[in-house]
């Protein structure tokens, strides 16, 4: 396996690449849109009902739809266009988006939301499944931590500025419309995606054998549970989801309703703390040759546990948006590193079926998560909630250490026994 350095000899920068450029620009746009919906839409149903419970009803309805979405989504992805998939998903969300400011303007309709938000997250999921696997159709092989990395950080460097720029909007003109702006975005997306085209896959690469959807779901299932690390990192991944898949609703309540902030407030909290994934992102390419994937991967997630159970018990804003950026920078560095595994070891042809395996079985604890989670801060307080959600995300941490996670290297690929290294996605000339 060729080594970051090594491989990119002789090539120019990834930032001139024309297409990853063109796909990059167009992703961070719909990113910065999409922190309008990420606070908007808590906001909707808290400015409704007042009720954290509801909120994280809400979660886990969206949060069911998008594991449902997960088992064939995959499967999708590995049968048909991926780019096509993209934009199709980005018109769904434009659409179904669209109608949420137009039906509020004769009044708060939250059963609305019930409907949209679970047609959107399951679009949203396709969409994830698709740009992952896409990554391996933009740039070779020993490149992708780097491209995982660039994606990541400018997503994240555009989610700084939308929190902001939604809290404004959300004080001033109603949190509909900063949705929105949302559905705006889901336009700039699809435009960029019409413009680009994706390398084809390699010539080696088997062909999708077409069965029944559940089988070709399986054949994706069975490749992640057959090597060590995938594994191992999809239960652990399992139980850190389930405490802290509510963990936005519950920082949302805590500032609005514990430290008496406005929605302009939880956006500049959201807004700065979004300049911690920046930060995990650039960092996560060097600590991972540095320190290797399993060193790298528990080390973040143990931070992370400090991170959620300091921001229960901190009393004051500043406090708040610190902790939640340690915590978002570590949850990046684990998120690419595991991502950037999964796209080197698994065959192109399984690419999209064991994405969507590996998310559709570790987020399906995330619906549950966010009811407990939520009710929980009602009914305890969220200083006892984050408390015990920090403590089980170290135990998380502790327990890589007695897996094959803690043993994987600087090429955790070649390093472990029994992982196929998934071909090369090919020259820039396809």
């Amino acid at each position: 396996m060729s080594t970051p350095t090594a491989g990119a000899a002789g090539r120019a920068p990834l930032w001139r690449d024309r297409t990853f450029g063109t796909y990059w620009i167009a992703q961070s746009l719909s990113a910065a849109g999409d922190s309008f919906a990420y606070l908007a839409v808590p906001l909707l149903v808290l400015q409704a009902t007042g009720s954290v419970a509801r909120m994280g009803l809400l979660t886990a309805v969206a949060g069911a739809a998008s594991v449902a979405a997960g088992v064939f989504g995959g499967v999708l992805v590995d049968r048909y266009d991926r780019r096509t998939l993209m934009i199709v998903a980005d018109l769904t969300r434009l659409v179904l988006y669209g109608l949420v400011p137009l039906v509020w303007l004769a009044g708060p309709q939250v059963w609305l939301l019930f409907v949209v938000l679970p047609i959107c997250e399951a679009a949203g999921m396709v969409f994830q499944v698709a740009a992952v696997t896409a990554v391996r159709n933009l740039v070779d092989r020993d490149r992708i931590t780097e491209a995982n990395g660039r994606l990541q950080a400018t997503y994240a460097a555009a989610a700084v500025l939308g929190p902001l720029l939604a809290g404004v909007v959300a004080a001033r003109f109603g949190p509909a419309t900063a949705v929105a702006v949302n559905a705006a975005s889901f336009a700039l997306s699809a435009a960029g995606l019409w413009l680009i085209r994706l390398r084809p896959a390699p010539v080696d690469t088997a062909p999708v054998a077409r069965e029944r959807p559940l089988a070709e779901f399986l054949a994706g299932a069975r490749f992640l549970w057959g090597q060590p690390v995938l594994r191992a990192l999809t239960v652990l991944l399992s139980v850190f989801i389930f405490l802290t898949y509510g963990f936005v609703d519950v920082l949302i309540y805590h500032v609005t309703h514990d430290l008496g902030g406005s929605e302009g407030t939880v956006g500049t909290v959201l807004g700065l703390a979004a300049l911690g994934t920046v930060a995990g992102a650039l960092l996560v390419a060097p600590l991972r040759r540095r320190r290797g994937f399993g060193a790298t991967w528990i080390g973040a997630h143990a931070v992370c546990g400090f991170a959620v159970a300091g921001v229960g018990i901190a009393t004051s804003v500043p406090a708040v948006t610190a902790l939640t950026a340690v915590y978002l920078c570590c949850l990046s560095i684990g998120g690419i590193c595991s991502m950037s595994l999964r796209q080197e070891i698994t065959p192109d042809h399984l690419l999209g079926r064991v994405t969507s395996a590996f998310w559709s079985t570790h987020y399906a604890l995330g619906p549950a998560g966010a009811v407990v989670l939520t009710w929980a801060a009602a009914r305890f307080g969220v200083a006892a909630v984050t408390l015990a959600a920090g403590a089980g995300c170290l135990l998380v941490a502790v327990a890589g250490l007695f897996t094959p996670v803690r043993r994987a290297g600087v090429s955790p690929a070649a390093a472990q026994p029994g992982v196929r290294v998934a071909p090369a996605a090919g020259t820039a000339g396809g």
